[in-house]
């Protein structure tokens, strides 16, 4: 038995127009990014990234969406993204680009960058933080910030770096 290799792309949807959240579906995504796809590289490039491409997973709330492709054709996924301009969904059409954050070759590595990223924006929110309220919220989401089955951080660099920056916040 053959096994097939996948590649996920965990991308960011970032866009200003505030609608956008409550109106964005999977069939968007995964119509829009394969029209894309076909424009930047024809036929041929739909047909090889159409085989296994799915959206695996949508966050309408944060605009984090994570794709699949087949490992022998995620560059032709990967090269289009950046092209993408705008969803439409529901008959709108609302203005938006693609970051990609992490190209995994599994869902959990993207499931454990993910966190990690998330957990960053946090600090970088910790920082810009004006009340003492708002910051032990933060501080609080920071230290719940972990995969799931994930043993805690026993290296002494990462501990050590944790508490660099929560002096450097203080």
């Amino acid at each position: 038995m053959v096994r097939f290799k996948n590649r996920y792309f965990l991308c960011e949807i970032i866009s200003e127009d505030l609608h956008f959240q409550q109106s964005i579906d999977e069939w968007a995504v995964h119509n829009t990014v394969k029209n894309v796809v076909a424009r930047m590289h024809g036929d041929f490039g739909l047909a090889c990234c159409s085989i296994a491409f799915s959206v695996k997973y949508l966050n309408a709330y944060t605009g984090i969406v994570l794709l699949r492709c087949r490992k022998d054709f995620h560059r032709l996924l990967w090269s289009s993204l950046p092209f993408i301009t705008h969803l439409e969904s529901r008959n709108e059409r609302y203005r938006c680009s693609f970051n990609t954050l992490h190209v995994g070759a599994t869902m959990r590595t993207c499931q454990k960058f993910l966190i990690h990223h998330n957990r960053n924006q946090l600090l970088v929110l910790l920082r810009n933080c004006t009340s003492e309220a708002d910051r032990q919220a933060i501080q609080k989401s920071v230290q719940s910030c972990k995969f799931v089955g994930e043993e805690q951080y026993n290296s002494e660099d990462e501990e050590s770096k944790d508490e660099e920056s929560d002096d450097s916040m203080k």
